[in-house]
């Protein structure tokens, strides 16, 4: 599947919040998990990818709720989360 121009800007987005010098976009796979595997992301990087996300799309996410880890299990799910909260 292609990847989309959200899912481009959620790379982007990605890359410049947790300053990931050695990452370019094309590196992200959209559907490999963002944390412990694939990226290889931690709690830290979480707390940090939710506040870009506050900060460019308003979408405030509950830290310990389990449909947060959903929604940051890879990069198509965290797009599926924009689109849906844009659509509200």
């Amino acid at each position: 599947m292609a990847t989309t121009a959200l899912e481009q800007e959620l790379k982007e987005m990605i890359i410049d919040a947790l300053e990931l010098e050695d990452v370019t976009p094309e590196d992200i796979d959209p559907d490999e998990p963002l944390f412990v595997e694939g990226l290889g992301l931690d709690s830290i990087d979480a707390l940090e990818l939710g506040l870009a996300l506050q900060k460019r799309y308003g979408i405030t996410l509950e830290s310990d709720a389990e449909s947060s880890r959903q929604h940051f299990a890879n990069l198509r799910s965290l797009a599926a989360l924009v689109e849906a909260r844009r659509a509200q």
